[in-house]
């Protein structure tokens, strides 16, 4: 197996990530309040202020236009800041990924390797499989010579992930037949784990790997073998 390596995160980085995010936002809601308090003249409003002040049509006529050019630069503005705000949200995403892999993958190098009940010799990361209809990648894999241990990352984890960490016991044995008897555990780490996803884990036999302060918890007692 090789490893892949990718730009490491820091937490500086993902902070100045969330700084610049959180200046967009406010900059997006002001631009959508400017939209809406233009788009409440309507052409009603429009005409009976013409009949109130007594402007010609012409005058009418060059107001619109106005109205209609101020209208198309916000509307351009707006559309500028939504597509900072997709590139911004887009590269903070995949530093939290970066970041949450380094964290746990950190984690387990530096001493965490009795896990599963089992204690392992090698720790790879962000390894892919790539035979026809199987492909996929494994963020962490543990290996003794008798287990595997694939476990999936996630900065934030949802119950809808689940499906795709479970089949990953199946696509590695195709990927690496060469460990096709051993044993392969699955365990889902991610730095924000909520009661509903912890449950999910427990009822599928999957170990549930969060941070707590600084330190990484385990819980692995109801694990089963895939």
């Amino acid at each position: 197996m090789t490893t892949t390596a990718y730009p490491t995160a820091t937490p500086e980085s993902i902070w100045a990530i969330l700084q610049e995010t959180s200046e967009l936002q406010k900059e997006n809601q002001k631009a959508i309040r400017e939209l809406q308090k233009s788009q409440k003249i309507t052409d009603n409003q429009i005409n009976n202020l013409q009949k109130t002040l007594g402007v010609t049509d012409q005058q009418m006529q060059e107001s619109r236009e106005e109205f209609s050019k101020s209208l198309k630069e916000s509307r351009e503005a707006f559309d500028r800041r939504m597509e900072k705000i997709n590139e911004t949200m887009g590269s903070w995403g995949n530093n939290l990924g970066e970041f949450a892999e380094e964290y746990f993958f950190n984690s387990f190098e530096n001493g965490q390797r009795n896990f599963f009940g089992e204690k392992f010799d090698e720790i790879e990361k962000n390894i892919k499989g790539i035979k026809k209809d199987y492909k996929d990648e494994y963020d962490i894999l543990l290996i003794n010579g008798k287990s595997i241990g694939i476990i999936e990352v996630k900065f934030k984890a949802h119950i809808k992930d689940m499906p795709k960490i479970i089949r990953k016991a199946d696509t590695f044995r195709v990927n690496f037949p060469e460990y096709k008897n051993h044993k392969v555990f699955l365990g889902l780490a991610t730095m924000s784990f909520f009661p509903e996803l912890e449950q999910e884990c427990i009822n599928e036999g999957i170990a549930i790997i969060k941070q707590v302060g600084d330190n990484v918890v385990i819980n692995d007692k109801h694990l089963k073998i895939f």
